[in-house]
């Protein structure tokens, strides 16, 4: 190729890749190691569900003025989104499909699936003392398993931490602060280790610091490297309370007032992953892939762990589940911190995908388990009501 031709061949190549011409990528077509070949929506499908999904939505999200974004996908490709509100009313920037938005104890899930990728890789064991990895760690017998799925009985960072003599609410607790105060004050257990479930957020707090140790890594990190960067989720990270909190989107009350970040907002594993509906959308479609994790861990995983009490809902690990006795099974985890709320849905034999975030307070992600009905056999009951 002469000079002068590959001179235009060069120009007519930029342009044709320049920023203001490219057309977004689809979550489902994001270059991923975790690539899932999955059959095209057909147009069928995609009529005869749309009416609901948006009557669904304007009659929740729309008629609440609900600031955040809303997806809703089969076979990882989106069937409906829609983006409202503001990030920072102050500034009235609006949320659109690229504003991370804080997710609450959806966190968990993203915790849960690093854990579950070290265990497949043989760097940790489901049923490994945390002691072994935690030294010091006051409470002998709690397993990495019982952490994951809520038995543990180690009690909740915030209660013990509200009392300023054992804690200073001026500054943030960190991940090795609650281990630190738990080594030095030795709080009795809820119950013995295992006995039963009861949802607590340090379980997340320790489980974070158990992927930092086996990494190598600090959590942001391991996250990034381990999930998000190989996903393609480009618009999720882990919020740090002394860097980010005047660059982040804001949550706030029902009546648009800002709620401050204080002494609780420092730790992460629980909670503090911003992201955004298609990044979300992004890691449920890895989760279908062979090598995310193994058959048998995935099964594992979203399984009941805690039959004490007779009912549909029960946890797994990392995640809340609805288990019927006819069969069917709904997997997923609503989130609350502060002024942001949300919700994410998983519809594995069905490959449906609902993710709801707010960041104004509002219960209207936690209705989208509503929809589910009309992707599948889920025999919900006119009426039931489900919160975070």
């Amino acid at each position: 190729m002469n000079r002068s031709l590959f001179s235009l061949f060069f120009v007519l190549c930029a342009l044709g890749c320049s920023k203001k011409d490219r057309t977004p990528a689809d979550p489902k077509s994001s270059p991923s190691p975790f690539a899932v070949h999955m059959p095209k929506v057909p147009a069928s499908y995609k009529e005869a569900h749309l009416p609901h999904i948006e009557e669904f939505y304007n009659r929740t999200w729309e008629r609440n003025h609900t600031s955040g974004g809303f997806l809703v996908a089969k076979n990882g490709e989106i069937l409906f989104e829609k983006y409202s509100g503001y990030g920072r009313i102050e500034t009235e920037s609006k949320i659109d499909r690229d504003t991370p938005l804080h997710i609450a104890s959806m966190s968990k899930v993203l915790t849960a699936a690093v854990v579950l990728r070290l265990v497949d890789e043989g760097k940790l064991r489901l049923d490994q003392d945390v002691s072994t990895i935690l030294n010091p760690f006051p409470y002998p017998g709690v397993t990495v398993e019982m952490l994951l799925c809520h038995r543990s009985g180690i009690p909740y960072y915030a209660w013990f931490g509200d009392d300023q003599k054992i804690w200073d609410h001026a500054k943030p607790m960190k991940n090795h602060d609650v281990l630190d105060l738990l080594n030095q004050h030795k709080f009795p257990l809820n119950f013995y280790s295992g006995r039963r479930f009861a949802y607590c957020n340090t379980n997340y707090v320790l489980l974070a610091l158990i992927i930092e140790k086996i990494t190598g890594m600090d959590y942001p990190t391991a996250m990034k490297k381990l999930l998000f960067d190989p996903i393609g989720m480009t618009h999720t990270f882990v919020f740090n309370i002394d860097t980010d909190k005047d660059k982040v989107s804001q949550s706030y009350k029902g009546n648009k007032i800002r709620l401050a970040f204080d002494w609780t907002d420092g730790t992460c594993g629980d909670k503090n992953i911003y992201s955004t509906p298609r990044d979300l959308l992004k890691f449920d479609i890895a989760t279908y892939a062979p090598g995310f994790l193994s058959t048998a861990l995935k099964e594992k995983a979203w399984s009941g762990k805690s039959y004490e009490s007779k009912g549909k809902r029960n946890y797994g690990y990392g995640m809340r589940i609805y288990e019927w006795q006819t069969g069917q099974k709904m997997l997923y985890h609503n989130g609350w911190w502060h002024g942001n709320t949300s919700s994410y849905i998983t519809l594995k034999k069905d490959t449906v995908t609902i993710i709801g975030i707010a960041n104004k307070y509002s219960s209207m992600p936690w209705q989208a388990w509503k929809l589910t009905p009309s992707f599948g056999d889920y025999p919900f009951k006119v009426g039931e009501e489900e919160g975070n």
